[in-house]
Order: C-alpha cells, then sequence, then structure tokens
C-alpha cells in the first residue's frame, strides 16, 4: 500500500508531532509514503474566500505530480485534505476549469487519483480489524473525547468522512485501541481555528466551551486529527483557565500519538514530550508507561 504523502505547512512545523507520530504509524502498519516533490501549501482558509481560481491551483498542482506517479493522496492535515477534496472534485467535474488550472499550474491533470485523509486510510483500507492486531499495549480505562472540529466531516457528501452530525470513525478507532470514548455533545463544534491570530477571546471562549462538556462528560484527554484544533484546545489550555478561572490539565493528543502508543511504537517517535500539556503523568497513572521515563 503505498500513497504520495502531502504533509502541507503545519506539519513540517507547528504540528511536527503529527507528521512524526503519523509517518511512524504508517510504516508500522507496512504503508508507504513517497512525499510529494515541492509540494505547495493547499492555501488553506486565506486562497479560497481570496480567489477562487488559486484555491484550485494549489492544490491541484501538488495531486499532478501524484498523478504523475500513479499515486493517490495521503495527507493527515484537516484544512489540506479538505481544500485538496474540494479541489479534486471540481477538477473532476468542470472540463474548463481543469484547463484553465492545467494552463495556471503547466501540467495535464486529468483527475484520475483520489485524495484520502490518514483516518480514511486506516478505517477502510486497513481496517479496525487488521489494526486490533497490531495494538499491543492496549489502552485499557483511558477515557478519550474524539474531537473532530469543523472540517473533517463539513464536505459535501461524496468526499465526507462520516456522519456530518454523529462521526464516529475516530472514536471506533480509539475502541479498537482499548480506549474508551465518551459520548459528549460538542465533537464538531468550532474551535476558531485561525482566529487565535486576530481574535484570541473568542478562541479562548470556544476552547472554553469545549474542555468543559470534554471534562464533564468524563474524559481525561482529547484526540484531534487537526493541527489547529489541537493547538487552540493545548497552547491556549493555560489562557483559558487564567481567563475563567478553571484548572484544567487535559492533555490534547493527535489520534496517531496514542495510535502508536497502543501499538508498541517508541515514544520518540511520536514525539509526545512535544505537548504542551503534560501528557506523562496521566500515561504513567494509567500503566501505559513506567512513571520514571518521564520524571
Amino acid at each position: 500500500m503505498k500513497y504520495a504523502y502531502f504533509p502541507g505547512c503545519s506539519l513540517h512545523a507547528t504540528a511536527e508531532e503529527y507528521a512524526r507520530s503519523s509517518v511512524a504509524v504508517c510504516e508500522k502498519l507496512g504503508i508507504e509514503l513517497e512525499e510529494i516533490e515541492d509540494w505547495l501549501c493547499c492555501g488553506a482558509t486565506p486562497a479560497h474566500i481570496t480567489n477562487h481560481l488559486a484555491s484550485i491551483a494549489l492544490p491541484i498542482a501538488s495531486c499532478a505530480w501524484a498523478e504523475k506517479q500513479k499515486l493517490d493522496v495521503l495527507t493527515c492535515c484537516a484544512a489540506c485534505s479538505s481544500r485538496l477534496k474540494l479541489a479534486n472534485q471540481e477538477v473532476k467535474e468542470d472540463p474548463e476549469l481543469r484547463a484553465k488550472v492545467n494552463k495556471i499550474i503547466e501540467e495535464d491533470y486529468k483527475g484520475n487519483i483520489e485524495v484520502h485523509h490518514i483516518l480514511e486510510v486506516l478505517s477502510k483500507k486497513v481496517g479496525f480489524e487488521n489494526l486490533r492486531e497490531q495494538i499491543v499495549k492496549p489502552l485499557n480505562g483511558l477515557k478519550v473525547a474524539c474531537y473532530y472540529g469543523c472540517l473533517l466531516t463539513r464536505l459535501p457528501e461524496p468526499l465526507r468522512l462520516d456522519n456530518l452530525e454523529d462521526p464516529m470513525v475516530m472514536d471506533d478507532l480509539a475502541t479498537a485501541m482499548g480506549a474508551e470514548a465518551v459520548d459528549w455533545p460538542y465533537k464538531t463544534e468550532c474551535c476558531g481555528a485561525s482566529l487565535a491570530v486576530i481574535q484570541e477571546q473568542t478562541v479562548l471562549r470556544l476552547a472554553n466551551d469545549i474542555l468543559t462538556i470534554a471534562e464533564d462528560s468524563g474524559a481525561e484527554c482529547i484526540l484531534v486529527a487537526c493541527p489547529l484544533c489541537q493547538s487552540n484546545l493545548d497552547l491556549m489550555q493555560s489562557g483559558v483557565n487564567k481567563k475563567y478561572n478553571k484548572n484544567f490539565n487535559i492533555p490534547v493528543f493527535y489520534f496517531t500519538q496514542l495510535l502508536g502508543l497502543a501499538m508498541g511504537i517508541d515514544r520518540e517517535k511520536l514525539a509526545l514530550s512535544k505537548l504542551i500539556v503534560n501528557p506523562f503523568p496521566l500515561l504513567a497513572e494509567k500503566g501505559f508507561i513506567e512513571k520514571e521515563a518521564y520524571l
């Protein structure tokens, strides 16, 4: 199983732990990743609210490389997944648009590949039964809140990762790891995304709501699949505590980090130490790592 790997900007910078843990999990599962040469930023929100043609051309430039290699694309970032999926669908359905984009990127992209989020590959291509066979250190007794955020499911139905209102793919993955996915109503609420840069108070309010509901639902940690979600719930947690007089200390993991831990992958490869809220006390308390390992 081989894919053209589109890391995107965040996974080469602030979300390095997502990249490292995802690559480690794929390697353990025998999934070969070939990073797209000279990949371009997907454009994220700024491109598609500024110039529609640019918002299509940017993702398709990377898809064109993958098509030449006859490989489908795998990406991990929720924003990258959304933009690449939407752009790919538009050029497939609109030959005139495809011609314009090809002229811009100086390629002859035909739209013969598909774009997959890593959760799709793990759940549909690898399958939960096969994943369970790889679990050597089940996360028994760990209660997790699976947080999907806005972008993973809010796509046109043919491109949708899971149910729009009540996605379960990450919950099912958590169960396969041996953890307990708590039932909570905020799994698709917005965290504020990039508003953290210009409207910090808005993000603090939204993060406080999400963290509160997760904790009230019994979660001991949160699983995410989006760099912005992770940052807003992890990095901003101290700001939430200060503003709202709270005492949150909830680790916010990329789902690949906990999956890798359950698969027995060395924690250095999972970059657990890069999380802002220290995850090691919880992991040691549950017996998933040795207490001496984080002292």
